[in-house]
C-alpha cells in the first residue's frame, strides 16, 4: 500500500564506528552537494505522545537530566559547528533546503528556531531561493508565532492535521480539535508563508468513508498548496499496537486503505492537485517539497539532532537517540554520531530504484539490468506502468500501480 509514515526508526540500525571527530572519507567529501544539499533538524520534544507514534520523541517526563528545551538550540548549533569542521574545505556550494521536523519543532521558542536557521546560513549559506520548512502541531502555533517564523526566513510549514473527525483524532491520541489544523493553515497563509502542507492519516480503526471525505473537503477548503496522505502503520511498542493486541481496536484493513487512497486521488485531483510522489500531492511544481525530493533523488543532507540521519557522498550515519546523550557528546567536543555505513554501488542502486519509482517523474529504464527491465515489462503488461512514459524510456506508475508500488519495486529488483 502507498503511504507509510517516515521518520527516525524506534530502533537505530547497527553500523561501523564513527571517528570521535566525525571525520568523513575524502571520497565522500569530494563532491558534496553536487546533486543538491539539504539540512534536516530534528526537534525531539512533544507535549504528549500520540498513540501511533514510534518516532524519536520525548515528553518532559521522559527527558531526564542533561537535556532541556531551553538549551536545545545551543546543542544543535554545536553540532553545526562540528559539521562545518568535518566538511572543512569541501563545503556544499549552498544549502538548497532546510527541514525542521520532530517531534513538535514549534514547542521551541520561535526565536530559537530563528537562531538555528541563522546558524545554518552563517556556516554554509542559504541559497537565495532556499526552501525552509518547519513541521508544527496545529495547537502549537498561532498568528504571532507564525509571523515570527516567517520573518526569520521560514517559507513553508507542514501541519499535522491527520483527520477532521473527532473520533479518529481520539483514537490517534491527537490533542488538537477537529477544526484547528485548517484554522492554523489559514493563519500561516495570513502570516505570509508561501507554501502550506497538511498531513493526513487514513485507515485508522473506526474511520468511515464519510470521515475521510470530510477531512479531504476541509483540506481543500483551507486553500493549502500541498497535501501528504499516509496509510496508518501500526508500530510495535506503541499504545495503538497494545490496544490492538488486547482486542480493543481492529487492525487496519488493506482494502480500506486502498479505498481511502483512491478517494484522496479523486478529491485532490478534482481540486487541482497532482501527485508527484505516491503519498504527496501539490497544486504546482513550485509547491512540491524540495527537501523530500532531495531524499528521493539521492542528494546529500546533514541531519542535526538526536536520532537524525545524514547522507554525504554515499556515507550514511545516525546520531545517538536520547537528547541527554546527544548534548553530552557535543559538550565533550565529540561527534554525536552513533554509527555509519558506506553504501555499496548495489545498495545505492537498490535505494535509487525504490525511491524514484514512487515519483511521478519516474525512473529511467536504462538504469535497470536485464532482469529489472523484464520485470518492468511485466508490470507494464499488467497495467501497473504508464504506456506513454514506458515508450519514452521511463518507469511511471499508473494509479493502480501506485496501490501496488511495493510489488512493482520487488519486480524491478529481482
Amino acid at each position: 500500500m502507498p503511504g507509510t509514515l517516515v521518520a527516525m526508526p524506534g530502533v537505530l540500525p547497527e553500523g561501523e564506528p564513527v571517528p570521535r571527530d566525525g571525520s568523513l572519507p575524502a571520497t565522500a567529501r569530494r563532491a558534496v552537494g553536487a546533486r543538491g544539499f539539504g539540512v534536516y533538524v530534528h526537534v525531539p520534544f512533544c507535549a504528549s505522545r500520540c498513540g501511533y507514534c514510534d518516532f524519536n520523541t520525548y515528553t518532559a517526563s521522559e527527558l531526564g537530566g542533561g537535556a532541556s528545551r531551553e538549551t536545545y538550540a545551543d546543542s544543535v548549533l554545536a553540532e553545526l559547528e562540528l559539521a562545518a569542521r568535518v566538511l572543512g574545505d569541501s563545503p556544499p556550494p549552498r544549502v538548497d533546503t532546510v527541514f525542521v521536523g520532530g517531534g513538535t519543532p514549534t514547542l521551541l521558542p520561535s526565536d530559537d528556531l530563528a537562531r538555528i536557521l541563522d546558524g545554518i546560513d552563517r556556516v554554509w549559506g542559504l541559497a537565495a531561493d532556499a526552501e525552509v520548512t518547519t513541521e508544527a502541531n496545529p495547537e502549537s502555533v498561532g498568528p504571532e508565532s507564525l509571523k515570527t517564523l516567517r520573518a526569520a526566513g521560514y517559507t513553508r510549514i507542514s501541519l499535522g492535521m491527520q483527520s477532521a473527525a473527532p473520533g479518529v483524532l481520539a483514537v490517534l491520541d491527537r490533542r488538537h480539535s477537529a477544526g484547528r489544523a485548517t484554522a492554523a493553515a489559514l493563519e500561516a497563509r495570513d502570516a505570509g508563508f508561501e507554501h502550506v502542507n497538511l498531513d493526513l492519516i487514513y485507515g485508522t480503526p473506526g474511520e468511515t468513508a464519510e470521515d475521510f471525505a470530510a477531512s479531504l473537503a476541509q483540506v481543500v477548503d483551507a486553500g493549502v498548496d500541498h497535501v501528504s496522505a499516509y496509510a496508518l502503520i501500526v508500530e510495535d511498542g506503541t499504545r495503538l499496537a497494545a490496544r490492538m493486541r488486547r482486542g480493543e481496536l481492529p487492525y487496519p484493513s488493506d482494502d480500506v486503505a486502498a479505498d481511502r487512497y483512491l478517494a484522496a486521488e479523486a478529491a485532490l485531483g478534482e481540486a487541482g492537485f497532482s501527485w508527484y510522489e505516491v503519498s504527496n500531492w501539490a497544486r504546482s511544481a513550485a509547491a512540491r517539497c524540495r527537501h523530500n525530493l532531495l531524499y528521493w533523488t539521492g542528494a546529500d543532507w546533514w541531519g542535526l539532532g538526536p536520532g537524525a540521519h545524514s547522507h554525504v557522498g554515499g556515507v550514511r550515519w545516525w546520531n545517538v537517540k536520547h537528547p541527554s546523550a546527544y548534548a553530552a557528546r557535543l559538550a565533550e567536543g565529540a561527534s554525536p554520531a552513533l554509527a555509519r555505513e558506506q553504501l555499496t554501488a548495489d545498495e545505492q542502486h537498490m535505494e535509487d530504484v525504490m525511491l524514484r519509482v514512487r515519483l511521478a517523474s519516474g525512473l529511467p529504464l536504462d538504469v535497470l539490468d536485464s532482469a529489472g527491465r523484464a520485470g518492468a515489462e511485466r508490470a507494464r503488461d499488467a497495467g501497473l506502468l504508464d504506456d506513454g512514459a514506458y515508450a519514452r524510456g521511463l518507469v511511471v506508475l499508473t494509479l493502480r500501480g501506485r496501490l501496488l508500488a511495493d510489488a512493482v519495486v520487488r519486480d524491478l529488483l529481482p
